[in-house]
């Protein structure tokens, strides 16, 4: 028998909004750092670390997340008998190596769009590779991965939903069971909604608030003028 929604529908859904803010964090934070690497490793100079870094890229970004979940909480399990990852682990490691394969897209492209001329004056200046990277490349590629990174981690947080198929309780698992609970699917999951939507609006507003910091959006827009003028 059903009952009706009430606030304490409130709490069970507030917990699974703060375990998919951890969720996020963590493989986000981890996605970042391999994804680095990765991106890193595509446009360096080693034609081993490119070649291995394209292949991860390319397999990864052709095969759905619903997938990747699938196998590493399934597969694993059925590849290694008696390595057992707990709902958590699984959906983490599953995140992070879908996060790695975008981010490091979006360092690639972010290093590529940095003009060629820096690089020239870093090496006329007699810098080695990792010193110009590190004093001249990365710095200004910072600034333009932020806007499509900040798009990206929004995006993660909304496909984090799909974890739920291996009965982790986020918040999406959660209005499942308030949902069983209520017989209110719409009102649930109108709260539901309305959570993702505050998780998302947040972190595009510290995506923002990190680009007014550093002036990157307003130089980045800025027309040139008409020659002549």
């Amino acid at each position: 028998m059903f009952r009706a929604f009430g606030w304490q529908d409130l709490i069970p859904l507030a917990k699974g909004a703060w375990l998919t803010i951890q969720l996020c964090a963590v493989s986000g934070i981890l996605g970042i750092f391999f994804g680095l690497i990765l991106g890193l490793a595509r446009t360096s100079p080693s034609r081993i670390a490119r070649w291995i870094s394209t292949i991860y890229i390319f397999c990864i970004r052709g095969i759905p997340i619903l997938v990747i979940i699938f196998f590493i909480f399934f597969g694993i399990p059925l590849l290694f008998p008696g390595m057992e990852l707990d709902k958590f682990a699984a959906a983490v490691i599953a995140l992070t190596v879908f996060a790695a394969a975008y981010v490091a897209e979006i360092v690639r492209g972010s290093i590529e769009a940095i003009p060629k001329g820096q690089s020239e004056a870093a090496e006329a200046l007699g810098l080695d590779y990792w010193r110009k990277l590190r004093y001249v490349v990365l710095p200004q590629a910072m600034k333009i991965m932020v806007p499509p990174g900040v798009g990206f981690l929004i995006g993660l947080v909304k496909d984090s939903s799909l974890v739920t198929v291996t009965g982790f309780i986020e918040l999406t698992q959660a209005g499942n069971i308030v949902t069983n609970l209520t017989g209110d699917p719409i009102k649930t999951f109108l709260v539901v909604a309305a959570m993702y939507f505050i998780i998302c609006y947040g972190i595009s507003r510290l995506g923002r608030l990190y680009e007014r910091r550093t002036g990157i959006h307003i130089n980045a827009l800025k027309l040139p003028e008409p020659a002549g003028l």
